[in-house]
Order: structure tokens, then C-alpha cells, then sequence
């Protein structure tokens, strides 16, 4: 009767780790990190680096998009040594100009494939699209393993205009398209700072193929309806840009607007989204 108290055990032990493995958590982020120009004076990047990776470590991400970095800056947020990064610059497709880059815990995701295109006309080639003025956008995606579960998943990470009011239009379109088109059916996770409020065609088309987390979260949502400060502390961020939208069969457990600030200053003129979420 001992003996077989003892395999009983076992086997319920055996059982809740691996129940435990299958329905692992994801912290899933976004996060613009303002680009690295020292007009930004005490609010330059090299000020708020070390805010931007504490801020990450703290709040245990386990993967995130991050939109306006330039490549010095993806640099310094892999000085986080459990980190790794894709993504290309969206001036030519290698690390000229600001990127759209997609970090993972390493230890944790097997990226399977990765790629880029660009919010235009022509997606495949570097390129301003519709009556965007200013600058080319980019997309980067990849397709990882989680290794505690074995699922797989696509995430896609982007930047709309922030002037062109067709491009933004568009680029809405383009995103449910291109997602169709490189992960089918597939689970998909999509970050970004879209520039667009949740009235907006752009951001109804997408909410028409993937989840908006605010929208699902089992827990009311977190922190402020916002996500732009300007860099400034008493912002009233009632304006919501920055989302992250996951696939129907995908769990969202916790969504929050963090506030992390130092000495009254933020990380970034943007608050990070971040949520926790299961793949069914």
C-alpha cells in the first residue's frame, strides 16, 4: 500500500508539471522606445536607458515589440544578457534607420523564421507608402517555439505614420493581408504603435481578424486608458496608440499601461503595454 501511495504520487506530480508546461504564461510587451536624438535633451537616450532595461527586468517581458530604435538602442537593451533580438532597419533593409525589432528570451523562444516588409505599395522593397511624407515603415515578424510548451506562434511587430492619414488607412489593410498571407491560420501575436485611436477604419480591420487585448483581458484593465506622455509627467493619456492584438485562442489574463518613472521623468514619451496571455 505504501509502494503504491508512492507511485500515486509520482504520478500526480508527473502530471501537474506537465499540465503546468502546456498552459504556460507569456508576458507579451510593446513598447516604443523614442528614438535616440540628443535634442531630446535630459530625456536623450542615454538617460533613459537604464531606466528602459530595469523597467523590462522588473516586469519579467518574456517577449516584446519595440518601434522607433535605432540599432545603437537594440544594442543596449541586449546588453540584457537573457535577451535576443530581430529586426531590420527600415531605411534599406539591414540596420540604417529606425527599427520595428521583436525581443525574446532566448532561453525560453526557438524563432523558427523571421522576415520584413514595409507599409507601402510595394511591401517587399524599402519605401514610403500612399501619402506618407516623413519616413518608410517597416513590419518585422517571426515565428517562434515556446520550449516549455512546444506551441508555436507568429509576432508581428509595426509602426504606423504618424501623418499620413491614407497610409494609415492602408496599412491597416496590409497587415491583415500580409499576417493571412505568412502565418495563415497559425497563433499570432501583433505589437505596435499604430497611431490610431480605436475609432479608426485601420484599427477596426485588424480588431476584425485578431483580438484587441484591452478589449479580452479577464482582469479589468491596468494603469491609464492612454499610452503617449510626450515626455511630460502630468500628461492626461487618455489616448490610446499602442496595442497588442492576439489570436481567438488566445488567453489574455492581465493587460496593463505601466507608469514606471524615475525621479518624475518616464523611460520613454511612450507607456509600454504589457499583458499576460496562454495559447490554448
Amino acid at each position: 500500500m505504501k509502494k503504491f501511495a508512492l507511485y500515486l504520487l509520482a504520478f500526480v506530480s508527473l502530471a501537474s508539471a506537465s499540465y503546468a508546461q502546456k498552459t504556460a504564461t507569456i508576458n507579451v510587451g510593446s513598447y516604443n522606445l523614442r528614438y535616440n536624438t540628443p535634442n531630446d535633451g535630459v530625456n536623450a537616450w542615454p538617460n533613459r536607458k537604464e531606466n528602459v532595461k530595469g523597467l523590462v527586468r522588473f516586469h519579467e517581458f518574456d517577449i516584446f515589440g519595440v518601434q522607433e530604435a535605432l540599432v545603437g538602442q537594440l544594442k543596449d537593451v541586449a546588453e540584457l544578457p537573457e535577451f535576443a533580438y530581430y529586426g531590420k532597419g527600415r531605411d534599406d533593409g539591414k540596420e540604417g534607420g529606425e527599427h520595428s525589432a521583436i525581443f525574446y528570451k532566448k532561453d525560453r523562444f526557438k524563432l523558427l523564421k523571421s522576415g520584413d516588409f514595409w507599409l507601402s505599395e510595394t511591401p517587399d522593397t524599402p519605401g514610403k507608402g500612399w501619402d506618407a511624407t516623413c519616413c518608410n515603415r517597416i513590419c518585422s515578424w517571426a515565428q517562434f517555439e515556446d520550449v516549455n510548451t512546444k506551441k508555436k506562434f507568429f509576432f508581428f511587430n509595426v509602426h504606423f505614420d504618424h501623418q499620413g492619414v491614407e497610409a494609415r488607412r492602408q496599412s491597416g489593410h496590409l497587415m491583415v493581408k500580409k499576417m493571412k498571407e505568412i502565418a495563415g491560420n497559425a497563433t499570432t501575436i501583433l505589437t505596435g504603435d499604430f497611431n490610431s485611436t480605436p475609432d479608426t477604419e485601420q484599427m477596426k480591420t485588424i480588431a476584425g481578424a485578431l483580438n484587441d487585448t484591452h478589449d479580452v483581458t479577464k482582469q479589468a484593465p491596468y494603469g491609464p486608458e492612454g499610452t503617449f506622455n510626450s515626455f511630460k509627467f502630468d500628461a492626461a493619456m487618455k489616448t490610446r496608440i499602442d496595442y497588442i492584438f492576439v489570436s481567438k485562442n488566445v488567453d489574455v489574463l492581465k493587460y496593463g499601461v505601466l507608469t514606471d518613472s524615475k525621479e518624475q521623468r518616464y523611460p520613454s514619451d511612450h507607456q509600454p503595454v504589457l499583458v499576460k496571455v496562454e495559447i490554448k
